[in-house]
């Protein structure tokens, strides 16, 4: 097996991308297309699924060439979920013909991905859910609920968890799946936020057939599966990549600085305070990110997720403080639904209701601080009497 490439060798495929396709010339998507077929895309993945088997921490190597020479991005942002959770559960559950299907259009964003999770009768004890996925012939028929769902009046396709085995425990007898959107059985609602937009979604599944070949990892196996989708949400979520005094607290700083008849003793103590956690914070996810290097992303990304909810709030709480009668102000209330979360473009009123779902998403606090109890710092488990409790005999 030859070596993987290392940077000087990443520096020089990049620049014979650029060479061969200048962005100057070349149309977006057939130079987003040209840098997947060089493996330049996600240099970690395998060869031949946009990468080339580099080591993760060398894609800022690439990345750095092409945002010096102007390349286009593929708008990861509006694509989030799938590059985050359904790319990684793919390349590691899924065969290698699901792989070649679903990973070049995911990362090119021309097929949008959402996440059908959660469930309005199963809180945040996602084990518990009830959509049923029933044995079909080569396939599963599908009935159900899932609330939550972010962009899936956009998505595509879905990563799904239903449960297939009632008789075993709620943590076995779940199969993990990718459903198809645009099945005439999937009805997408909008529920509408304390913002005024509905970036949710509630998704009813209504005898939703998806095919056995779109099943990822082992009938019943669906928990382990989903604990590599969680995994990695939490870490796109936490622990996003940021400069110094960037995000949140980069835009109360400048109003700081810009605005000094604002200024209180106390507000100036409180935003050295969060200015210092939010610095050890994006170092932290620096960290983080060089362990992912060596493996798979381990609990440690739930408590950046703890951290990150924790400031948002903190943050956007100290913004509206500071601007006084102008923190109370909010641009509009319109009904819309947009294609992505902007918290640094939208005005202080938006941030700080928007905030409140960051200990909701991706996880509620209050599970996160169990996980990061039990398996970071080791201590004892909450007693669990439903444990070995067949899930139809549970009381719901």
């Amino acid at each position: 097996m030859p070596a993987a490439p290392g940077a000087a060798e990443l520096t020089t495929r990049t620049r014979e991308l650029l060479a061969a396709h200048s962005p100057a010339t070349t149309d977006r998507d057939a130079f987003l297309q040209a840098r997947f077929d060089a493996g330049l895309a996600w240099v970690h993945y395998p060869e031949g699924l946009g990468g080339l088997g580099a080591p993760r921490a060398l894609q800022a190597v690439v990345d750095a060439e092409l945002t010096a020479a102007g390349a286009p991005d593929n708008d990861p942002r509006r694509i989030g979920i799938g590059l985050g959770m359904a790319a990684p559960t793919v390349l590691a559950y899924g065969t290698e013909e699901q792989k070649r299907r679903f990973l070049r259009p995911l990362w090119l964003g021309e097929e949008v991905w959402c996440q059908l999770f959660s469930e309005p009768g199963a809180g945040s004890d996602l084990a518990a859910l009830g959509t049923r996925a029933v044995r079909d012939g080569d396939g599963w028929i599908v009935n159900g609920q899932k609330v939550w769902t972010s962009g899936a009046h956009q998505a595509r396709w879905a990563i799904l968890i239903a449960r297939t085995d009632p008789d075993q425990p709620k943590h076995r007898g779940i199969t993990y799946f990718v459903c198809d959107m645009s099945d005439p059985g999937v009805e997408v609602r909008p529920l509408r936020q304390i913002t005024g937009e509905a970036e949710f979604n509630e998704v009813f599944l209504t005898d939703v057939r998806i095919p056995d070949a779109h099943r990822l990892g082992e009938v019943g196996d669906g928990w382990r599966v989903a604990q590599t989708t969680l995994m990695n949400e939490r870490v796109s979520i936490g622990g996003a990549r940021i400069p110094r005094e960037g995000g949140m607290i980069g835009l109360v700083a400048d109003t700081w600085r810009q605005r000094p008849e604002l200024r209180t003793h106390d507000l100036h103590q409180r935003l050295l305070t969060l200015w210092v956690e939010a610095e050890v914070a994006r170092l932290t996810g620096e960290r983080l990110r060089q362990q992912l290097v060596a493996g798979h992303p381990g609990p440690e990304g739930s408590g950046m997720k703890l951290q990150f909810a924790r400031l948002n709030q903190e943050i956007s709480g100290l913004e509206v403080e500071l601007l006084g009668t102008e923190g109370l102000l909010y641009e509009d209330w319109t009904m819309r639904r947009p294609e992505l979360v902007d918290f640094t473009g939208r005005d202080a009123g938006y941030r700080y209701l928007r905030a409140k779902g960051n200990s909701i998403e991706g996880g509620t606090s209050e599970v996160l601080l169990n996980i990061v109890a039990e398996r970071v710092l080791g201590l004892p488990s909450e007693p669990r009497t439903d444990k070995d409790v067949a899930w139809k005999d549970l009381a719901r």
